[in-house]
């Protein structure tokens, strides 16, 4: 779907026009410029490759800034396809966050925050095993039997157990589009995104 590469800026709230009090995540998005266009005849399949924020080119191997000289801009942080475009965009161009007037719904991608390494109460949302009042003293937050003994001899594959926590991709559907602030680049959304504050969010019609 067509989309666009931003930047989450944090969160706030604003007033409906009932009076009622909507959290919203702020998102600045794009400039994006086209760094490619593949087509069916080229690449097998019809998308677009934006690029979003500027690097100094020290910071760019030479594969890249060749990549970019084709395309006419300067090195891009951050690169990412979307398709649905068609062939409204050319080589070079920006695309901005007018693409979502009057669009209703988003969906974003993000990375969520990590967590380290958690036990199973954080982590799978388990409630603990046992009573202290039976003699029991630093069992609280324990997950308990992880399989059978002699029988079937193992731990099977996927069982909930402690460990990393966050730090994955995450995507969130149906986001309503509260407003879109074009002179800004920003884009309020209504709840919460994956992600801290600063990190690289794809939000896709």
């Amino acid at each position: 779907m067509p989309g666009l590469i931003g930047k989450k800026i944090g969160m706030t709230s604003v007033f409906s026009a009932d009076g009622k009090n909507i959290p919203c995540t702020v998102i600045e998005v794009g400039p994006c410029v086209v760094t490619q266009v593949k087509t069916i005849e080229t690449d097998g399949y019809d998308s677009i490759q934006l690029g979003f924020m500027e690097k100094k080119e020290k910071n760019s191997v030479k594969p890249e800034l060749g990549h970019f000289a084709k395309a006419g801009v300067a090195p891009m942080r951050h690169l990412a396809e979307f398709k649905g475009f068609g062939d409204r965009f050319k080589l070079g161009e920006q695309i901005t966050v007018d693409i979502f007037d009057n669009v209703l719904y988003v969906d974003v991608v993000g990375t969520s925050k990590g967590k380290g390494f958690q036990g199973v109460v954080k982590r799978h949302g388990f409630s603990g095993v046992g009573e202290t009042t039976h003699g029991q003293k630093n069992r609280q937050r324990a997950p308990g039997s992880i399989g059978a003994a002699s029988y079937p001899a193992k731990v099977f594959k996927g069982t909930r157990m402690g460990g990393q926590m966050g730090d994955e991709r995450v995507t969130v559907q149906n986001l309503q589009v509260i407003k879109v602030i074009p002179e800004h680049n920003l884009l309020l959304l209504k709840g919460s995104v994956p992600g801290a504050k600063g990190s690289i969010i794809y939000i896709e019609k």
